[in-house]
């Protein structure tokens, strides 16, 4: 069954929900709506270009990573160590939000979700503090070509002196962190930011990260599938 939402603040028990997790339709994406909706393991996802109304999906086997059972890799702790990338958190969320809208030309594809409604939505939750970025930089050198292939000109008074490449956003509730999107302009960009926002968490009790779906890259860090009410009883 798929509810249809008004304009009070309200959503559905999931368990009547769709098997592919649809839930409900309608209503808007404010903050308070979107506050409501991620305390009770909603996420709002359509396509922007082919959808009228939000459509908010809670599926009841979830997919997470507990902080503490992120797997790094060999090469990844390689990279590391090699220190070729810089990491920060909440330093460039508008670019990290328009990085995961258009990287590689998703928001061209049939079916994107990631459009102007929901980064508007999302930069508001984010100037409200209950949105989170994590940013990945390649640092520039002069004279020399970045890893796309562009010359660089770092040399140049008025040039950055690096360059954002990766990173991942998410809603930040209750000491868990649910992901809503990452991208890599070079290769294990995301993975950096995933690794770096998992030993973050467990520094101050972190209780998950909501990868939503299983993937092939959120399996070969950690990730397990739990049910929806030990999700719930985690997050209350």
């Amino acid at each position: 069954m798929v509810w249809q939402l008004n304009d009070d603040l309200w959503f559905p028990d999931p368990r009547w929900g769709e098997d592919d997790g649809l839930v409900a339709i309608g209503g808007d994406l404010s903050v308070n709506r979107l506050l409501l909706a991620y305390s009770n393991g909603f996420f709002p996802w359509y396509s922007f270009s082919m959808e009228r109304e939000p459509h908010w999906y809670c599926p009841l086997d979830r997919y997470v990573i507990f902080p503490r059972e992120i797997h790094v890799s060999h090469s990844m702790r390689q990279l590391l160590r090699q220190r070729r990338y810089e990491v920060t958190v909440n330093e460039d969320f508008e670019g990290v939000i328009h990085g995961c809208s258009t990287a590689q030309g998703r928001n061209e594809e049939s079916g994107a979700w990631l459009g102007p409604d929901i980064i508007e939505a999302f930069t508001r939750l984010h100037r409200q503090g209950y949105a989170a970025s994590v940013e990945v930089w390649e640092t520039l050198r002069a004279n020399t070509s970045d890893s796309l292939g562009a010359p660089d000109i770092s040399d140049s008074p008025d040039a950055p002196s690096r360059r954002l490449v990766g990173g991942l956003y998410g809603v930040t509730l209750r000491r868990a962190f649910f992901g809503e999107s990452m991208f890599s302009l070079v290769p294990n960009a995301s993975k950096l930011a995933l690794i770096h926002l998992a030993k973050a968490m467990e520094t101050v009790g972190g209780l998950f990260i909501d990868c939503q779906f299983e993937t092939s890259l959120f399996k070969s860090m950690g990730g397990r599938h739990i049910t929806y009410d030990e999700y719930m009883t985690i997050l209350e």
